[in-house]
């Protein structure tokens, strides 16, 4: 049995406590936030505390707290010299503080509260010192039913930043499609299949070989005709970046 402490109360935070409480082979022994309201309805199944002092002995130690308060935070856990890892894909290992076993469990993934989340879907990216802390991380991943991948210091920020463009840029892409689908009166939904299409296709093929649309043709009528309907001169910046982004990949 593998005993974790959780620290911090966000999005991942919850969703690992709830993929951990599944496992049969890993027990969160105590759960911390500095706000003890944020995880209040969990009390009854797990021990919370807003005590940093107050921390029980486990294996592994989980910061899952936003990047700029994992250094302070590691550096004010009341021990040394046992296993602490973060759970960001663009902090340093580093950042942990120096007196710990250090080490990153990164789960590249989308997470809400409010949405379910199987964790079959979520690759765990692993970064230790010491190969025994790579075992450890790695049963904690498998545990939860993910795919675990050994990652370097310069694979895991790359990995970061790609998500990035697939995840939040692409889901700003989609925003911008609903404001013009509803400036003119066009139901939304309507996009959806190709949506689901779109990132289907890519499981099969490249990107590269995946891309379809006016700009690939350089087709300069449609294009012309699309800036003509965006009234928004940010969206215009936008399809005009892609458009060209697209074009100089394919060509023209």
């Amino acid at each position: 049995m593998i005993k974790i402490v959780l620290l911090g109360a966000g999005n991942v935070a919850t969703h690992l406590y709830k993929g951990f409480k599944k496992a049969s082979n890993i027990e969160v022994v105590q759960w911390y936030n500095r706000s003890k309201k944020t995880i209040e309805s969990y009390k009854n199944e797990v021990k919370i505390t807003d005590d940093i002092n107050s921390l029980v002995e486990a294996d592994v130690y989980i910061i899952a707290v936003s990047d700029d308060a994992i250094e302070s935070l590691s550096a004010s856990l009341p021990f040394d010299k046992r296993l602490v890892v973060h759970t960001s894909g663009s902090a340093r290992l580093y950042d942990i503080d120096m007196k710990h076993y250090r080490g990153v469990f990164y789960p590249l993934q989308t997470f809400s509260k409010a949405v379910d989340l199987d964790f079959a879907t979520v690759p765990i990216c692993i970064e230790t010192l010491r190969k025994q802390d790579f075992k450890v991380l790695e049963v904690l991943g498998q545990s939860l039913g993910s795919t675990t991948y050994k990652v370097n210091p310069k694979q895991r920020p790359a990995l970061h930043l790609a998500a990035v463009f697939v995840n939040n840029f692409t889901n700003q892409i989609y925003r911008i499609a609903h404001e013009i689908t509803e400036k003119h009166g066009a139901e939304f939904d309507i996009l959806k299949p190709l949506i689901t299409e779109t990132a289907r296709k890519v499981q099969e093929v490249s990107p590269y070989l995946a891309q379809t649309g006016p700009a690939k043709r350089n087709d300069k009528k449609t294009i012309k005709r699309h800036l003509k309907l965006l009234d928004n001169n940010q969206h215009e910046a936008i399809y005009k970046l892609m458009t060209e982004s697209i074009k100089k990949t394919h060509g023209h």
